[in-house]
């Protein structure tokens, strides 16, 4: 992977944990809507990762980089070149794979004078803990950090070996 490869997959992160905090933040937002233009209480929803497929092959990475520089194939021992990093699907990366909902039941409490208690009394209250929730926020934004970090470094990288190139 190259420099620019490296900063694309941060950059992925990235946006996979602004999303992240903004449904912990809808999340937290509706700790307390009991009716949804469905009619029935909000439901917590989470967000789901997956890893970028990327090109993983050291063997065709390598081959394909030293192809133009030995000639024929033959010297590399049967490695077949494959893209370099930079095409379309040689960084890796993180995407949201979706947005899912919570499939806990809603939290039942007795308020009888509540526009939405049932027959009984009770409310139904989305199932939305305000501390796991804060817990979440604080993990993607720090993640967010880190990566915004790795950008920082790997742009650091680049410009020190364009002055080392001078």
């Amino acid at each position: 992977m190259n420099l620019f490869g490296m900063i694309d997959s941060s950059g992925s992160a990235m946006q996979a944990e602004r999303m992240r905090a903004e449904v912990v933040t809808a999340n937290m937002a509706n700790a307390e809507t009991t009716r949804t233009p469905a009619g029935v209480p909000y439901r917590r929803q989470h967000v789901v990762f997956a890893a970028g497929d990327g090109d993983q092959n050291f063997a065709g990475q390598f081959s394909g980089q030293l192809s133009g520089q030995l000639g024929s194939s033959s010297q590399m021992n049967g490695v077949h070149p494959v893209p370099l990093p930079g095409s379309a699907n040689a960084a890796p990366g993180v995407h949201i794979a979706g947005v899912v909902e919570d499939t806990a039941p809603p939290l039942k409490r007795y308020d009888p004078s509540h526009p939405d208690a049932d027959a009984e009394g009770y409310v139904a209250y989305p199932d939305i803990n305000p501390l796991t929730e804060m817990v979440d926020l604080m993990g993607a934004t720090r993640a967010y950090g880190l990566n915004a970090s790795a950008v920082q470094a790997e742009k650091s990288m680049i410009a020190s070996a364009l002055e080392i190139a001078k």
